[in-house]
């Protein structure tokens, strides 16, 4: 498409003048087309995309900064962010716009947002038809024709950042200047950095507007039941709300408004290491349909046919794609207020039941925790699954105090009376390196029996270690695998291990005491 005087205008507000090297909104089929021509991508049977991400397998954090002045100064979370200065800022996108205007560089205008009173209207420049072909998968076309974009990020790959000169750690950067809506991204070419970059962006803006903004995926039942599932990559977002029998609203990134929950984006972005066509046919099928692109996912150069189980390139395999490419997908993105609330974990100590009922302190304590195991490969750096806290199940993307993200939660589940459960995805049986992973048709059976009711009338014990009710028995699940215990051959070192746990939960608490006193009192058993 060629570049209007309005969209020339805007792009010369931010330091770009000469539109002859620029692809306007280029249609999918076009940019795939660029992207194989440019030798950015292969075909792989069935029409994938097959693109490297090269040294970057999954996201930089350590290479995030936000740009610190009077407007960001008391509203960012400096505990857990980079600063940059305006002047290494400033530095750092003169020096973009150079390479910039020396690059063919293709331009998505999209939306980040399913619910228009609370969009936001986003234009991604790229360096790469891949990348554009990527974010155009993941966040929402436009329905208007005039676009003015409240937030621009510019992606460069080939760019290497100077730490003496920007202010940088190494030549990777995501530098995110919130007060004049610009992300720059460089170093890397992993594409899920600007995917994120959006959701970080929408956590610092809608609080304010009071929509709580969720790293989660969300489903919809026959009867209007909305369910969101909250988890970091790796945890089984994507692959538990791809249920058959439910309506998908998305895979990742949501907002909680008081007219309910909409999907921030357009597509979904999953994991595809050991995908199984048995256990997870819609995502399967997406990895052998045309237009989707996947990330180091290895494929036989002659034949052409993808190896999913391959993982010598990363665990971090991906695959990109339109929302509408999962056959119950929901046309609007949008569902009512949830029903359930389900908080997902990858225990790798193997402690945790694969399913508990928590009480409304003991959600907040849990969503505060955030819980989990960094999967190998979802960030640099991580080969093998490492036990975490990650705050309000997204540390890495919310800007703000978790304070502010904990009380919206806590009033909107007051509010509606909203079922919570915490469900580990982790390892039985032993931790990991002994145990195995939790079957995911037992999580599957234990998610249907909470969501349809099921539970309301089923036994609970007490667990002694957490003081959440788990269920004695569930029909078509293992009564052993309810209680971890039973399912370690050495009690005592279980026992050790579950000790250990509660004790790593205690003093990561310690920072939240401030904010929520009468929560750790109600969500640790008593010793």
């Amino acid at each position: 498409m060629a570049i209007d005087s309005i969209t020339r205008s805007q792009l010369l507000s931010i330091g770009l003048g000469s539109s002859e090297n620029m692809s306007l909104n280029a249609t999918t089929a076009e940019l795939y087309e660029m992207a194989v021509m440019r030798g950015e991508g292969s075909v792989a049977e069935g029409g994938s995309l097959v693109v490297s991400t090269g040294a970057h397998t999954g996201r930089s954090p350590n290479d995030k900064f936000f740009v610190r002045d009077a407007a960001t100064e008391g509203t960012i979370w400096w505990d857990n962010a980079k600063a940059m200065s305006r002047a290494q800022f400033q530095a750092l996108k003169s020096d973009f716009l150079v390479q910039a205007r020396n690059s063919k560089l293709f331009i998505q205008d999209l939306i980040g947002g399913a619910d228009p009173l609370h969009e936001l209207p986003t234009r991604v420049i790229c360096e790469n038809a891949w990348h554009a072909l990527f974010i155009k998968h993941l966040l929402i076309a436009p329905t208007e024709n005039s676009f003015a974009p409240r937030l621009t990020i510019i992606d460069l790959p080939s760019f290497k950042a100077n730490p003496a000169r920007h202010g940088t750690q190494s030549q990777t950067v995501i530098a995110i200047d919130l007060t004049n809506g610009l992300i720059l991204i460089g170093g890397t070419q992993y594409a899920g950095e600007i995917k994120k970059a959006v959701f970080t962006v929408l956590n610092y803006l809608l609080p304010e507007k009071g929509v709580m903004p969720m790293h989660c995926s969300a489903n919809v039942g026959p009867a209007g039941d909305t369910t969101v599932f909250f988890g970091l990559s790796g945890t089984g977002k994507t692959t538990l709300s791809a249920d058959a029998t439910r309506t998908l609203i998305g895979d990742d990134e949501h907002g909680w408004s008081p007219d309910g929950v909409f999907n921030f984006e357009g597509g979904c972005y999953a994991k595809v290491i050991k995908l199984s066509k048995e256990a997870e046919p819609e995502i399967y099928a997406t990895t052998r349909q045309w237009g989707t692109v996947l990330e180091n996912v290895v494929m036989d150069k002659t034949t052409r046919k993808l190896d999913l189980n391959d993982a010598s390139l990363t665990e971090n395999t991906r695959a990109a794609y339109p929302l509408s490419a999962i056959p119950n997908a929901s046309e609007t993105g949008r569902s009512g207020v949830p029903k359930n609330i389900v908080m997902l974990t990858a225990d790798a100590f193997g402690v945790l039941p694969p399913l508990a009922r928590l009480n409304p302190q003991q959600a907040m304590y849990h969503f505060l925790s955030g819980y989990t195991a960094k999967v190998a490969g979802t960030e640099q750096g991580v080969t093998e699954p490492v036990a975490t806290f990650s705050t309000c199940f997204g540390a890495p993307f919310i800007p703000r105090d978790p304070s502010v993200y904990g009380d919206l939660l806590r009033d909107l589940i007051s509010k509606h009376d909203v079922k919570c459960w915490l469900v580990n995805t982790g390892w039985t049986g032993g931790a990991y390196g002994v145990g195995n992973r939790m079957p995911i048709k037992a999580t599957r059976a234990l998610l249907t029996a909470a969501m349809s009711g099921e539970l309301d009338q089923a036994e609970f014990r007490t667990d002694s270690n957490f003081g959440f009710e788990v269920p004695v028995a569930v029909s078509g699940v293992n009564k052993k695998i309810l209680n971890p215990r039973d399912t370690w051959d050495d009690k005592k070192a279980y026992d050790v291990r579950a000790k250990k746990l509660v004790q790593m939960f205690e003093e990561n608490f310690k920072r939240f005491i401030e904010h929520a006193q009468d929560v750790q009192s109600f969500a640790i058993a008593a010793e």
